[in-house]
């Protein structure tokens, strides 16, 4: 057996056997898509906060949750030495996706900034083509091909559908998508370095260059934007205290779900985030999504499940 298929193997594969508790690993994948998902909402509902600023304050509640996790396994903040130039760059571009992702969603209607978020899959089996050496077949092109159109569906450029399709801001919605499909490709190339260093590092360390270097990146980014400012005392300062709270939360439970849990199931249920994004956005801000939208997210959503069953199907397979 290749060693690509290898890779995709232990993609779907739990980490530490069944749970206990059957079920108990999908419901933490849903309730980290439920909170992340509420994460998202209150950035489209907080006033007069950056995106940027929202960035660095889920950044500073990482580290804080992170920092007594690195003492404690003695792991050192910097890693081994040959894993350092990939620990920077996975830091790098994730937390470069998280506050263009955040940006997304202060711009654009919230539904349609998550389902172009789920295409990072199909950019994930590119990378991993290109720079891993993994098998890319038909199948695995025919996905890629349904993302593509999802996500047009969702973009609808106006040299395609015209200017009328677009509710609201135009300039907005397109600036909106190219961000968010950044993100993705952000997203995505730093999923591929993850899998390139396995477990030779922990898991603390790799969310610690990823929060460090967020901070980082978000501090600078203020600066020269000169967009820094004190939340008002009230309903915003709090927003930002539960988007760094509920940001870490959902993290930490997709963590203990893959854990517990095969990989694959625990991505399907990632796709919640979907149904969940429609429903915030119909429920609290009164935004019905176009028909355009519901197409787009069924297309993604389809080609997330079919990905995640080719995988299973594939790592089902005797070796030889």
């Amino acid at each position: 057996m290749k060693s690509g298929d290898s890779s995709n193997e232990s993609l779907f594969r739990g980490r530490t056997g069944k749970s206990t508790c059957p079920g108990l690993g999908l419901f933490y994948a849903l309730l980290s898509a439920f909170l992340l998902s509420v994460v998202s909402l209150f950035l489209k509902i907080i006033e007069d906060v950056h995106s940027v600023e929202a960035s660095a304050f889920r950044c500073i509640f990482q580290i804080i949750f992170v920092l007594p996790g690195l003492i404690y396994h003695k792991t050192g903040f910097l890693g081994p030495k040959d894993k350092r130039v990939f620990l920077f760059f996975r830091g790098f571009l994730g937390s470069c996706g998280m506050i263009l992702l955040y940006y997304a969603f202060q711009v654009m209607p919230l539904a349609d900034a998550t389902v172009i978020t789920f295409s990072s899959p199909a950019f994930t089996t590119i990378f991993a083509w290109i720079f891993l050496k993994e098998k890319c077949n038909i199948w695995d092109l025919f996905f890629i091909l349904l993302t593509i159109t999802g996500v047009v569906l969702v973009a609808r450029p106006t040299f395609l559908f015209g200017s009328t399709v677009i509710v609201g801001n135009h300039v907005d919605h397109l600036k909106g998508t190219i961000v968010a499909l950044i993100s993705a490709i952000c997203a995505s190339s730093a999923f591929v370095i993850l899998r390139k260093v396995g477990k030779s590092v922990h898991y603390f360390l790799t969310i610690w260059y990823y929060a460090t270097i967020g901070l980082i990146i978000c501090i600078i980014t203020l600066f020269v934007l000169d967009a820094w400012s004190l939340p008002y005392c009230g309903r915003d300062r709090f927003l930002l205290i539960l988007i760094g709270l509920f940001g870490l939360g959902g993290q930490v439970f997709i963590t203990k779900a893959l854990q517990i849990e095969k990989a694959g199931p625990v991505a399907v249920m990632k796709t919640m985030s979907v149904v969940f994004a429609f429903i915030f956005q119909i429920i609290f801000l009164n935004d019905l999504p176009t028909w355009w939208s519901f197409g787009g997210a069924l297309c993604v959503v389809a080609s997330s499940f079919g990905t995640v069953i080719w995988k299973w199907k594939q790592s089902k397979k005797p070796q030889t």
